[in-house]
C-alpha cells in the first residue's frame, strides 16, 4: 500500500464522491497536524506552518504553489510574517476528497524539507 505522499491526485468532477467518515478516520492519522474545519457547511483541512521570517514563509508559499500546479489541485494560501496557513478542500464537490489528504501529506513533506534547509 502506498503512502499518501506517493499518491497522485485524480481529476475530480462535480459528481465525484466526498470521503466518507470511515475514510476520513483512516486518512486523518496520516496527516495528524491538520485540523478538520468546516466553513459554510464545507469540510476542509487546515494547518498553519511557522517560520522565523517572511522570506521562509514566502518560500513555503511558492513551494506549495508549485506542488499545486503539478497536481492540478489548488489550496487557499494565506502568507503572513513568519507563518503560512494552507487550507485544502475540493471546490467542485464542496468538501473533502482523497486528493486533499494527498496534498496535505505532500505539504507536510515540503515543510519538512524547508525546515531542514533542503531545497524542495
Amino acid at each position: 500500500m502506498t503512502t499518501l505522499v506517493q499518491d497522485k491526485c485524480v481529476a475530480c468532477r462535480a459528481d465525484s464522491p466526498r470521503v466518507t467518515e470511515q475514510e476520513m478516520a483512516e486518512l486523518q492519522p496520516q496527516v495528524p497536524e491538520w485540523k478538520l474545519i468546516e466553513e459554510a457547511g464545507v469540510k476542509k483541512l487546515e494547518r498553519t506552518f511557522r517560520f522565523k521570517d517572511f522570506t521562509q514563509a514566502l518560500a513555503m508559499t511558492d513551494g506549495v504553489g508549485e506542488l499545486a500546479e503539478g497536481e492540478g489541485h489548488h489550496p487557499r494560501l494565506v502568507t503572513e510574517w513568519g507563518k503560512v496557513t494552507v487550507t485544502w478542500w475540493t471546490h467542485k464537490i464542496r468538501g473533502l476528497h482523497r486528493n486533499d489528504f494527498i496534498m496535505a501529506a505532500k505539504t507536510d513533506q515540503l515543510y519538512k524539507k524547508l525546515s531542514e534547509g533542503v531545497a524542495a
